[in-house]
Formats: structure tokens, sequence, C-alpha cells
């Protein structure tokens, strides 16, 4: 069993949906004091409203977490509201599908604003919390697209989401003196409320290619994140784990075909 991080309070951004609502909850369910930092307000409350009627503590505030001033913002509305910040989710993230024929360079700098550079300004926001504490957890999500596999249209995404790992690598040894970890969660095909819309046909195409013939759950992501939260975790700092089902371990569609 995984030692509590009941009281200590988290801030998951992106935490209105998908993910990071996923992991939001499976916190909050273990006691955790959760700050949902979200764009849109109407989402935010609804997340905030669904944990806190399932018995956890959450609030949320509203943050473009690519804008310095606002994640300052975010860092002393947590304190007011909770006291401290314990733990950093990175997770907010963006995926716009275009190919680079038709992709601006606005385009292009949208996706690596809300993407990567709010990864850094998020953990640069919360250094000197975790440096009063004596101690933090930094969680960023990742993915498999753009570290390990590609997608067309998703060139941009892919890039920031690999720039992530690069980022934690050295990272992890800045914030060692803080007695603070930093890791990263890799998910495959996740059930989010975007690709419900698509329909079981789609769904079950995609399940077809990974081993475990199904595609992972938002707490399945949240599961890992917590166990890099954890104590039993203080000893890995600048590392990810790959949660996708084995995805990315087929050579072929024929290799699937034998299990």
């Amino acid at each position: 069993m995984l030692s509590t991080i009941a009281g200590k309070t988290t801030i998951v951004t992106g935490g209105s949906k998908g993910i990071g609502k996923g992991i939001a909850k499976v916190f909050a369910a273990q006691g955790a004091k959760v700050m949902i930092a979200a764009r849109t307000e109407e989402a935010a409350k609804a997340a905030v409203a669904e944990i806190t009627a399932a018995g956890g503590t959450a609030a949320y505030h509203l943050c473009d977490v690519a804008d310095w001033a606002e994640v300052e913002g975010l860092i002393t509305a947590t304190k007011a509201a909770f006291g401290s910040v314990d733990i950093l989710c990175a997770n907010a993230g963006i995926f716009p599908q275009k190919k680079m024929v038709d992709m601006s360079a606005e385009d292009w700098d949208g996706v690596m604003a809300t993407n990567l550079k709010s990864t850094f300004l998020c953990v640069k926001a919360c250094i000197p919390e975790f440096e009063a504490n004596g101690q933090g957890r930094v969680i960023v999500t990742s993915s498999i697209t753009g570290p390990v596999t590609g997608y067309p249209g998703w060139s941009h995404y892919g890039a920031s989401k690999a720039g992530q790992l690069g980022f934690i690598k050295t990272a992890a040894m800045e914030l060692a003196r803080y007695n603070t970890t930093i890791n990263a969660v890799m998910p495959g095909n996740i059930v989010t409320e975007g690709l419900e819309g698509l329909g079981e046909g789609y769904l079950a195409t995609m399940a077809a290619s990974i081993p475990l013939k199904r595609l992972g759950s938002v707490e399945d992501i949240g599961n890992a994140a917590l166990f890099f939260a954890s104590d039993e975790a203080g000893y890995i700092t600048g590392q990810q784990i790959v949660v996708d089902g084995g995805q990315i371990l087929p050579e072929s569609l024929e290799a699937i075909a034998e299990i």
C-alpha cells in the first residue's frame, strides 16, 4: 500500500476534464486537497462539484497556464484556499490536429505555449513552495505521441510532448536541492469526453491495435501519477512511465493478430 497523500495540496492544471479531471478525482479520493486550474468556469465548477459530491476537497482557479502572471495568481489562490502547495500535476495540454502544410507559426506557438511553456512556468512558480515545505512532487502529463510515436497533424503536439521529457531531465537535477522529484506519465489512447463522441466503432478500431484490447481510463493515468506523488517513489526522479496497455510494443498489426 502506498503512503497516504491525505491533507496534501495538489494543483492539477487542465483539471476540469479528460485526463486532468481523472487525476484530480484519484488524488481527491486519497484525501488530497485539489486545486483545479482551468480556463472555462463552467467545466471547472462541474469538476469541483463532482469531487465534493464524492466526499473530496476541491476548488478551482481560472488560469491561462501559459501566462506567468496568471500562474503566480494560481499559486496565491491555492495557498489562500489550502495553505500550501505540495504536489503539482502539470497536465494542461491542447492537441488541435493540423498538418504542417496548413499549420501557421501561430498554430505552432499556441501549442508550445499551452503544452510546454506552461510546464516550465508552473514548475518555476512552485519552487518557493517546495523550498519552504522541504519537499515536493511534480508529475508531468506527456504522451507516447512525440517521444515514441507520431501521427499526421500532430507535429506541434508531438514536439511539445517530447520537449516535456527533455525538460524533466534537467529539472530533476535543479529541483533535487529542494528535495523535490519530477517525473512524467506518458498516456496512450485514453477514453475521454473527446473520444467518446467518435462512436463505438472508432473506439473498437483503436482498441484492436492495443495488446490488452482496450483503451485506458483516466483513472489509469491518475493511479500512475499517484505513485509518483507517493513517498515510495521518493528515490525516482527525471523518469517517465508509459501507460498504454502495450500499444507501442507490436511491430505490426500482424503481431497483434498473433495474440
